[in-house]
Protein backbone atom coordinates (compact mmCIF):
# COMPACT_ATOMS: atom_id res chain seq x y z
CA UNK A 1 0.00 0.00 0.00
CA UNK A 2 1.27 3.39 -1.11
CA UNK A 3 1.71 5.43 2.59
CA UNK A 4 -0.09 8.44 2.67
CA UNK A 5 2.83 10.87 2.18
CA UNK A 6 3.91 13.73 -0.38
CA UNK A 7 7.01 15.58 -0.94
CA UNK A 8 7.04 19.08 -1.32
CA UNK A 9 9.62 20.74 -3.15
CA UNK A 10 9.19 24.48 -2.44
CA UNK A 11 10.99 27.83 -3.11
CA UNK A 12 11.08 31.12 -0.93
CA UNK A 13 7.86 33.39 -1.94
CA UNK A 14 7.84 37.51 -1.39
CA UNK A 15 8.51 37.68 2.31
CA UNK A 16 8.20 33.74 2.98
CA UNK A 17 11.33 31.80 3.09
CA UNK A 18 11.46 28.27 1.35
CA UNK A 19 10.37 25.98 5.20
CA UNK A 20 7.59 28.69 5.49
CA UNK A 21 6.01 28.20 1.85
CA UNK A 22 6.51 24.01 2.78
CA UNK A 23 5.16 24.17 6.36
CA UNK A 24 2.35 25.88 5.24
CA UNK A 25 1.33 24.00 2.32
CA UNK A 26 2.06 20.84 4.80
CA UNK A 27 -0.09 22.20 7.20
CA UNK A 28 -3.15 22.08 4.91
CA UNK A 29 -2.25 19.08 3.78
CA UNK A 30 -1.73 17.27 7.26
CA UNK A 31 -5.41 18.49 8.26
CA UNK A 32 -6.22 15.99 5.90
CA UNK A 33 -4.36 13.03 6.99
CA UNK A 34 -1.10 13.21 4.79
CA UNK A 35 2.48 13.01 6.08
CA UNK A 36 4.49 15.61 4.16
CA UNK A 37 8.81 15.49 3.19
CA UNK A 38 9.64 18.65 2.69
CA UNK A 39 12.62 19.82 -0.24
CA UNK A 40 13.36 23.36 -0.49
CA UNK A 41 15.26 24.08 -3.13
CA UNK A 42 16.07 27.04 -5.53
CA UNK A 43 13.26 25.76 -8.23
CA UNK A 44 13.42 29.34 -10.30
CA UNK A 45 17.36 29.25 -11.44
CA UNK A 46 18.38 28.05 -14.28
CA UNK A 47 19.87 24.45 -13.67
CA UNK A 48 23.12 23.59 -13.87
CA UNK A 49 25.01 19.97 -13.98
CA UNK A 50 26.18 20.60 -10.21
CA UNK A 51 22.16 21.16 -9.70
CA UNK A 52 21.14 17.80 -11.16
CA UNK A 53 23.61 16.27 -8.96
CA UNK A 54 22.71 17.67 -5.96
CA UNK A 55 19.03 16.55 -6.56
CA UNK A 56 20.29 12.94 -6.86
CA UNK A 57 22.70 12.95 -3.66
CA UNK A 58 19.40 14.08 -1.85
CA UNK A 59 18.06 11.07 -3.11
CA UNK A 60 15.13 13.14 -4.68
CA UNK A 61 13.54 10.16 -6.78
CA UNK A 62 13.75 7.59 -4.27
CA UNK A 63 11.70 10.37 -1.91
CA UNK A 64 9.19 11.24 -4.90
CA UNK A 65 8.62 7.75 -5.56
CA UNK A 66 8.30 6.90 -1.59
CA UNK A 67 4.64 9.17 -1.70
CA UNK A 68 1.66 9.47 -3.54
CA UNK A 69 2.23 12.66 -5.62
CA UNK A 70 4.87 15.68 -5.40
CA UNK A 71 3.77 19.53 -4.63
CA UNK A 72 5.96 21.73 -6.63
CA UNK A 73 6.03 25.28 -4.83
CA UNK A 74 8.13 27.78 -6.99
CA UNK A 75 7.25 31.55 -6.36
CA UNK A 76 7.10 32.04 -10.60
CA UNK A 77 5.96 29.17 -12.77
CA UNK A 78 6.97 30.19 -16.20
CA UNK A 79 7.58 28.13 -19.21
CA UNK A 80 11.07 26.31 -19.08
CA UNK A 81 13.60 27.88 -20.79
CA UNK A 82 16.59 25.75 -22.77
CA UNK A 83 18.62 25.49 -19.78
CA UNK A 84 15.44 24.58 -17.29
CA UNK A 85 14.72 24.50 -14.15
CA UNK A 86 14.79 22.87 -11.18
CA UNK A 87 10.86 22.80 -11.26
CA UNK A 88 11.08 21.42 -14.94
CA UNK A 89 13.90 18.54 -13.83
CA UNK A 90 11.33 17.93 -10.90
CA UNK A 91 8.19 17.37 -12.60
CA UNK A 92 9.94 15.75 -15.77
CA UNK A 93 11.31 13.00 -13.14
CA UNK A 94 8.00 12.69 -11.87
CA UNK A 95 6.20 12.17 -14.80
CA UNK A 96 9.03 9.53 -15.47
CA UNK A 97 8.15 7.92 -12.28
CA UNK A 98 4.70 7.65 -12.48
CA UNK A 99 4.47 10.11 -10.06
CA UNK A 100 1.27 12.81 -10.15
CA UNK A 101 2.65 16.33 -9.49
CA UNK A 102 0.85 19.68 -8.60
CA UNK A 103 2.34 22.95 -8.60
CA UNK A 104 1.22 26.03 -5.40
CA UNK A 105 2.42 29.25 -6.87
CA UNK A 106 2.41 32.89 -6.18
CA UNK A 107 2.60 33.86 -10.27
CA UNK A 108 1.38 31.49 -12.49
CA UNK A 109 2.72 32.74 -16.06
CA UNK A 110 2.16 29.44 -18.01
CA UNK A 111 -0.32 29.02 -21.18
CA UNK A 112 -1.80 25.76 -21.74
CA UNK A 113 0.84 24.08 -23.39
CA UNK A 114 3.82 25.08 -21.02
CA UNK A 115 1.47 23.27 -18.44
CA UNK A 116 0.77 20.37 -21.10
CA UNK A 117 4.99 20.06 -20.88
CA UNK A 118 5.06 19.94 -17.09
CA UNK A 119 2.12 17.38 -17.28
CA UNK A 120 0.85 19.38 -14.25
CA UNK A 121 -2.59 17.81 -12.38
CA UNK A 122 -3.48 21.08 -11.10
CA UNK A 123 -1.68 24.45 -10.07
CA UNK A 124 -3.13 26.82 -7.55
CA UNK A 125 -1.82 30.21 -6.86
CA UNK A 126 -1.07 31.30 -3.78
CA UNK A 127 1.12 34.08 -2.11
CA UNK A 128 0.86 34.43 1.74
CA UNK A 129 0.66 31.89 4.05
CA UNK A 130 -2.82 31.71 4.53
CA UNK A 131 -3.81 30.94 0.90
CA UNK A 132 -0.76 28.76 0.79
CA UNK A 133 -2.62 26.32 4.10
CA UNK A 134 -5.92 26.69 1.71
CA UNK A 135 -4.07 25.39 -1.22
CA UNK A 136 -2.73 22.55 1.07
CA UNK A 137 -5.97 21.17 2.29
CA UNK A 138 -7.41 21.47 -1.67
CA UNK A 139 -4.87 19.11 -2.23
CA UNK A 140 -5.53 17.33 0.63
CA UNK A 141 -8.83 16.61 -1.29
CA UNK A 142 -7.30 15.94 -4.08
CA UNK A 143 -4.75 13.65 -4.33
Amino acid sequence: MIPRSVLIACDAFEGLSARRVGGAIAGGLAGGGWQTDLFPTALEDDLRSEDRELLDSLDLDARMRRGRAVVLAPRRLRTPTPAATATYEIATRARQGGVPAYVVTAENMLDPFGARMFDLQLILEASDQPALRAAGRKLAKLI
